[in-house]
């Protein structure tokens, strides 16, 4: 086995281990991803989940990007890619299968993209939707292998295209958006960071319940603010009842803030 072949089933155990994931498919697609292929070239800007500042890694070598760390898209303006623990652990709680189809809002680079891709399969599709357009460009080019990932330049809050399985919101907003709501199909799921104005709120699952909706918060995030319809700081309304969510059923703290986009 490679360096580089051994580094990536080490992460994936390391990750296995710490989100408790358990899913083979989930797992299968996770190693079969090379994260450098969604990156510039080496050497990176990394840093691990607590730390506050990058670290340059010594050289060009794939392996240092096999670890739960994120990377520097643009240092300058805080664009990270998204920490792998954080969003493997969002799609196994998400349950994608095979032949789902999946809305990816803020696709990054299109890592993630990438290994949903793998999870739902020849039959299935990702609708991967990108308001930056060089980001949305990069992620185009880095996708053409994965025939059945369609990488979109657009607002998220405006038009999804077909009914979804699952839809992913990669930033912060203030409520779910009625447009996300009205896309899912029966059972389907979303997850959608809520956020207050210090960026700080709780990842919500949603569910399709016959006509109405079931919810629960999932996990407290930190995250950069989306963009687009909807954006606005938490109302009144929804800062309190974040507030009441938290004290009756405190979450574990996931200590990160990240660039729009999340997933890289």
């Amino acid at each position: 086995m490679s360096d580089v072949a051994a580094a990536r089933a080490r992460y994936v155990a390391l990750i296995a281990r710490r989100e408790r994931i358990s899913s083979p498919r989930l797992l299968a697609a996770l190693g079969a991803v090379p994260r450098e292929d969604f990156l510039a070239k080496g050497p990176w800007r990394i840093k691990s989940e607590a730390a506050r500042s990058y670290r340059l890694t010594p050289d060009a070598d794939p392996v240092h990007l096999y670890d739960n760390v994120l990377v520097a898209i643009d240092a300058r303006r805080k664009l990270d890619t998204g920490l792998p623990s954080l969003w493997t652990h969002f799609v196994d709680l998400l349950d994608v299968g095979e032949k789902d189809r999946v809305v990816q809002i803020g696709c990054g680079l299109g890592y993630f993209s990438a290994v949903l891709s793998k999870i739902v399969g020849p039959r299935g599709r990702v609708h991967a939707i990108e308001c930056d357009e060089r980001l949305a460009a990069r992620a185009a080019t880095n996708l053409r292998a994965y025939g059945n990932v369609e990488v979109v330049h657009g607002d998220g809050c405006r038009h999804l295209g077909a009914p979804a399985d699952v839809i992913i919101v990669h930033a912060g907003f203030s409520q779910p958006h009625p447009l996300w709501l009205q896309s899912l199909r029966p059972r389907g799921r979303l997850l959608v960071p809520l956020t207050q104005r210090d960026r700080e709120g709780a990842a919500l699952k949603i569910t399709r319940k016959g006509k109405g909706f079931e919810a629960e918060a999932v996990q407290q995030i930190r995250i950069f603010p989306g963009r687009g319809r909807g954006t606005t700081a938490l109302d009144d309304r929804v800062a309190d009842w974040w507030q009441r969510a938290s004290a009756l059923a405190p979450l574990r703290f996931r200590g990160i803030e990240q660039g729009l986009p999340s997933d890289g």
